[in-house]
C-alpha cells in the first residue's frame, strides 16, 4: 500500500537552537500529515557564518543535544526520521595529508536515521566533499570535513510498505554527482534513496533536478531530496527545490524556496511495475 514520506525544507541559521526549533515545527507538521518517514536537509542544525563554526558544535557519535533532539522527535511523533546531517567528531585517522587531528581539526558530515522508538537505525558519513570556485563563489568542504568511506543502506520495517522492509539508501548532497555510489547502494536494490542537501543556487539551477531524476531513473527507485532553500544569514543562497521523484523519473512534489514541507506517496506496486516493464537492474553487466 502507498506510504507517505516528507522532505522538509529549511533556511538554517548560525543559531543551533533556532534551527532545532524550526525543525521541530516542520517534523510535527509532517507527522500531522501522516508522513511515516521524514527527512531534514543537510546542515539542518547549523549554517554558520564561517565554515569552521561547525567544529564548535560537533558531537561525539551517538551523544549530544542535536542527536538527542532527533531521537526524541522521532519517538514523539512515531516516525522514521532522517536527520539531514550534523557534524560528528572524526577520529584522528580521518586527518588528511599526514596532518594530526589537532593540527587540522575536521568533522564528519553525518546523516543519521532514527526509528519511531527513538533508536538510531543507521548512519552515513558523506563520502564526497564539495569544492567549487567560479571566481565569485568559492567552497571547499575538505578544509573542515573528513570524508566518509562506506556506502550505507538500511532495511526499515514500515507496515504501510507491506510485508517486506523498505530498503533505504543514504547519500548527501555532492554525492549526487557520483553515480558509482548509487550503483553500490543497489546491491541489493534500494526502494528509496535519501539525498539531504544544501546545493548552492548556482549549481542547483544548473544540475539539481536533472541529477536527482537521473539517479531515480537509472536505479529505478524513489528519491527523497530535502534541501536548504533560500538566502541565509551568512549571505549564502541555497537552491531549495526539495523533491520527491518516482522510479520513472517523475517529480511527484517540489517546493521551490523557503521553509516548508514536500509530501508525496510512494508505492511498492509502482516500484515493482517500473522494474517489471523495464528490467534494467537485471540487465546490468558491469
Amino acid at each position: 500500500m502507498p506510504l507517505k514520506i516528507a522532505a522538509l525544507q529549511m533556511v538554517s541559521t548560525p543559531d543551533v537552537q533556532r534551527n532545532l526549533d524550526a525543525a521541530a515545527t516542520l517534523i510535527a507538521e509532517a507527522a500531522a500529515a501522516d508522513a511515516a518517514l521524514v527527512s531534514l536537509p543537510e546542515y539542518f542544525c547549523l549554517l554558520g557564518r564561517r565554515d569552521t563554526d561547525k567544529l564548535a558544535v560537533a558531537e561525539a557519535p551517538g551523544q549530544g543535544p542535536i542527536q538527542q533532539f532527533l531521537a526524541e522527535a522521532a519517538r514523539r511523533h512515531g516516525v522514521f526520521l532522517i536527520g539531514g546531517t550534523l557534524p560528528v567528531t572524526a577520529p584522528a585517522a580521518a586527518a588528511i595529508d599526514g596532518e594530526s587531528a589537532a593540527a587540522a581539526p575536521r568533522v564528519l558530515n553525518r546523516s543519521c536515521v532514527y526509528t519511531p522508538a527513538g533508536t538510531e537505525a543507521a548512519h552515513y558519513d558523506k563520502v564526497h566533499l564539495f569544492a567549487f570556485d567560479n571566481g565569485r563563489e568559492s567552497y571547499d568542504e575538505g578544509r573542515t570535513l573528513a570524508a566518509g568511506s562506506e556506502p550505507v543502506a538500511v532495511d526499515l520495517a514500515l507496515p504501510q510498505w507491506g510485508p517486506a522492509s523498505l530498503r533505504l539508501g543514504l547519500s548527501v548532497c555532492y554525492d549526487l554527482r557520483f553515480p558509482e555510489l548509487y550503483r553500490a547502494l543497489m546491491q541489493p536494490p534500494c526502494d528509496l534513496i535519501a539525498v539531504p542537501s544544501a546545493f548552492t543556487h548556482t549549481t542547483g539551477l544548473a544540475h539539481w533536478e536533472v541529477l536527482l531524476r537521473a539517479r531515480a531513473i537509472e536505479n529505478q527507485c524513489y528519491v527523497l531530496a530535502a534541501a536548504q532553500g533560500g538566502t541565509h544569514e551568512n549571505g549564502r543562497r541555497t537552491f531549495g527545490h526539495s523533491l520527491i521523484v518516482d522510479p520513472w523519473g517523475e517529480v511527484l512534489a517540489c517546493r521551490d524556496e523557503g521553509p516548508g514541507m514536500v509530501l508525496a506517496e510512494i508505492d511498492p506496486q509502482r516500484l515493482a511495475q517500473v522494474r517489471r516493464q523495464l528490467p534494467a537492474l537485471q540487465h546490468r553487466r558491469i
